[in-house]
């Protein structure tokens, strides 16, 4: 493509454009690195449209990594042989006291189905009142499913964002990742937290045997919930789960699937996630588009993370200092919390679409 059709691509987008499932078929096939560039560069300049330079920062406590769920991807799966923690309201508390006064903009806690707090779910709503109280931010919260009552009662006492990932919306290839688990419960999860008043993020996984198709329907399946925020992330094969053998993949899928959802959601949030390569993949994935940092934690922070590339690593670079002086040297720099706290306001503007 040459410079004018890029530029022309990017003002259909920013008109109301949408792309078809047959340009998006031409886009997932892009394989040569100079097309790659040119997609990236459309997706930043849509991007830069909504967001000019600026990005919001999360922070990551994962409290706890029991989880009753037989994933086949995860390496917290309830079968896993591996040491454990969960972290009680104190560890939790500390966690947002070495967090103050860093400029962060939203707080994640997550967990996996842990019966501990999904059993009892008054003491997931103890954790999220007091992580309001100590940094007053906005939370987003990680669990799982959980019930429609336990869902209103955290959004009452705090959390302002449900992140669920669906991984597929690809039925059969969903019922080989998240094994035992019912499809239409993550999607009305996230239809019935919208409708009280949440901002809701799903995500997908690539490299897990999704061909073209099986992406176009993850994306269609993203689309049609309307969320606020949607992310994809590189499978990262884990020791002792069944998918633990496979050949990892690189990222560059993760990239340009980044670069298509900034086409087809062009003023949603997108994240780039520390937890895969660090502050090097952080940079990557904002080139692509993203205009979310996650997975900050505080400097010397001994938290697990969902895949963790350096969980065996002494030095952790993922702090928010570490995060702003790359941002700084992209020529890109925090949002302001007046950016973030608008952002969760427009989620009237975009009602999830019933199952």
């Amino acid at each position: 493509m040459m410079q004018q059709d890029l530029d022309n691509l990017a003002e259909e987008i920013l008109n109301g454009s949408k792309l078809t499932d047959n340009e998006l078929r031409e886009l997932l096939s892009i394989t040569d690195k100079e097309e790659l560039e040119k997609l990236y560069y459309v997706s930043r300049k849509v991007r830069d449209h909504f967001f000019e330079n600026k990005v919001f920062l999360y922070s990551f406590v994962y409290f706890s990594t029991y989880c009753k769920n037989k994933c086949t991807f995860c390496y917290y799966r309830e079968s896993n042989s591996i040491n454990r923690y969960r972290l009680d309201i104190n560890e939790v508390r500390n966690i947002c006291r070495a967090l103050k006064g860093e400029n962060i903009h939203m707080v994640d806690l997550t967990m996996g189905e842990d019966p501990y707090f999904h059993e009892h779910p008054e003491r997931f709503t103890d954790v999220v009142r007091m992580v309001k109280t100590e940094l007053n931010l906005p939370i987003m919260i990680s669990p799982g499913v959980l019930q429609n009552e336990s869902l209103k009662e955290l959004h009452d006492n705090g959390a302002n964002f449900l992140a669920l990932y669906q991984e597929t919306h690809d039925r059969e290839l969903y019922g080989k990742l998240r094994v035992g688990q019912s499809f239409e419960d993550r999607v009305n999860a996230r239809s019935f937290a919208k409708s009280i008043g949440y901002c809701v993020e799903d995500g997908i996984l690539t490299g897990v045997g999704n061909d073209i198709e099986s992406t176009i329907k993850s994306l269609r399946g993203m689309e049609n919930n309307r969320p606020d925020m949607v992310r994809v992330m590189t499978f990262v094969p884990q020791e002792g789960t069944p998918l633990g053998k496979k050949d990892p993949e690189s990222s560059i899928e993760e990239l340009k699937i980044i670069a298509i959802l900034r086409l087809m959601f062009p003023d949603r949030l997108i994240p780039a996630s520390l937890d895969l390569e660090g502050i090097p993949g952080m940079v990557h994935r904002l080139n692509a588009g993203a205009n979310v940092v996650t997975s900050i934690i505080p400097s010397n922070s001994t938290l697990e993370g969902v895949v963790n590339y350096d969980r065996d690593l002494e030095e952790r670079d993922r702090d928010p200092k570490s995060v702003i002086k790359s941002l700084k040297a992209m020529g890109m720099e925090p949002a302001s919390q007046d950016d973030f706290n608008k952002i969760l306001e427009r989620k009237h503007e975009i009602p999830a679409v019933p199952l």
